[in-house]
């Protein structure tokens, strides 16, 4: 059986990645930063039949927790075959200005939008390395796409993030180098928007939902071997090919 681990899984965009998985057949290590919101979810979805999980206490701004779930997760596997770094935070709400963002709250998020994937992805690699089509998808969003948000006719052009979006923008050039780092080996990378989704994460603003972004990201984090690999994917915006500009 194949095994995944999601963090920042307990609800939304995650929690409904975990379940995608789960019914294709893995093993879920559902990650939370708080370990009693975890198990929730694991009642949750065991109550629909879904077994195969275990909730994970992992807060990806705190190594000491990250180095815990890894020898938790250590204990029952040598192999893991799917990362997905969902773990994320707005920067206290939107809308968000380039002069008045505080450099605190660019920290903050840095600090869980980049340097917690940071974290995490290279405290699993080894595990990854041993699977045979290892995948690590880092959930990234559109509204870092530079290119599309140069663009005056692009629809989501007057929604700009001045803390989240360049957050995700530099976790989309970390996706390029690790990608570029791992070419000549089975793992494919990539950075995959879930789409403009109706969750706690934008109070429920978005026009799409979260059972559609899980299945978005759960597609990458099995893909073939003739899959992706180091591209920006957003089949909400592009459901014919996926690829968006950086």
């Amino acid at each position: 059986m194949k095994s995944a681990l999601v963090t920042g899984a307990n609800k939304g965009v995650g929690y409904e990645t975990a379940r995608q998985l789960l019914q294709k057949g893995l093993f879920v290590y559902l990650g939370s930063r708080k370990i009693e919101n975890g198990l929730k979810a694991v009642e949750k979805l065991k109550a629909e039949g879904l077994d195969h999980l275990k909730a994970i206490q992992i807060d990806v701004t705190d190594q000491e927790s990250i180095n815990a779930a890894r020898i938790e997760i250590g204990k029952s596997t040598k192999v893991l075959d799917a990362l997905i770094n969902n773990a994320g935070i707005s920067g206290g709400g939107f809308p968000q200005t380039s002069i008045d963002s505080g450099i605190d709250t660019y920290k903050e998020v840095f600090d869980t939008n980049l340097f917690g994937v940071v974290r995490v992805t290279q405290s699993f690699i080894d595990l990854l390395r041993k699977s045979p089509e290892p995948r690590i998808v880092n959930v990234s969003s559109s509204g870092c796409s530079i290119t599309l948000h140069s663009d005056p006719s692009w629809e989501f052009y007057h929604h700009k993030a001045a803390v989240y979006g360049p957050s995700k923008a530099a976790l989309n050039m970390y996706t390029v180098c690790l990608a570029y780092e791992l070419r000549e080996t089975a793992f494919k990378v990539n950075a995959v928007d879930p789409g403009f989704i109706a969750t706690d994460f934008n109070n429920h603003n978005g026009t799409d939902t979260a059972e559609n972004a899980g299945r978005r990201i759960a597609k990458y984090a099995i893909i073939g071997q003739d899959g992706p690999n180091g591209k920006f994917i957003s089949e909400f915006h592009n459901p014919e090919t996926g690829e968006i500009p950086w």
